[in-house]
């Protein structure tokens, strides 16, 4: 998969004003919305849950959005966020006892599937169910807070995680989450991913209400991967 796609993390946005923050970076040139889960049990931290994508929805958003659950369990929630909207639903391999079961929820309930993998956890889970992934989303911070730094060594993980895809033969994006900003974009990109989750790297310098600067940021991300 050659095209990139850009997903901002709503985590950073302005929740007073959300739906019209998701209008704006979407009218920016990004691609998908991507929706961040916490439950004060698995991450230390407490976000939002299907009430708010669906609200989204009925607000008009139309774009993908990509539910990262970092919850456990994941199993009872699945289907509410997609009745709720979902287009992407991922999980960490650690907050489910099935995960192959879990995968196939996802898919079931009619969405695309993926596994999440924290800085420390190894790929080996994929190779057993790589006929259930569409998407496999590596974490460059540390789950459940916004605004941290990337971690250098995911770029390595990146590129086993890209081998690991192309040798399987299915289409599965490869999605990276912290961390990610206009100067270090084309590096992660040349790493091998195609999906690039960004929060304050995006909302950090616009919640000014200015969409205007929006365009810029994007802009300028799409400029750097035109480089790849």
């Amino acid at each position: 998969m050659s095209d990139f796609l850009i997903a901002p993390s709503i985590l950073s946005a302005d929740f007073a004003r959300l739906g019209e923050e998701v209008d704006n970076v979407i009218a920016s040139g990004c691609d998908v919305v991507h929706f961040d889960v916490m439950d004060n049990h698995y991450v230390p931290n407490l976000t939002i849950g299907p009430l708010v994508c669906d609200a989204l929805r009925k607000h008009g958003v139309t774009a993908d959005i990509d539910v990262h659950l970092m919850v456990e369990p994941v199993d009872r929630i699945i289907p509410d966020f997609a009745k709720a909207g979902a287009s992407y639903i991922t999980f960490h391999p650690e907050a489910s006892g099935h995960i192959d079961r879990s995968l196939s929820l996802i898919r079931d309930s009619g969405c695309k599937s993926g596994l999440v993998f924290n800085p420390a956890t190894p790929l080996d889970y994929l190779k057993y169910v790589m006929d259930k992934v569409d998407v496999v989303l590596l974490m460059s911070v540390n789950p459940g807070f916004g605004g941290q730094s990337f971690i250098p060594a995911t770029l390595e993980k990146l590129r086993e995680a890209r081998k690991i895809i192309d040798d399987s033969g299915y289409d599965i994006r490869l999605e990276i989450d912290g961390g990610v900003k206009v100067d270090n974009i084309a590096e992660i990109a040349r790493a091998g991913a195609d999906m690039f989750v960004s929060g304050s790297g995006i909302f950090g310098g616009a919640n000014d209400a200015d969409p205007n600067t929006y365009d810029t940021i994007v802009q300028q991300m799409r400029d750097e991967l035109a480089k790849v």
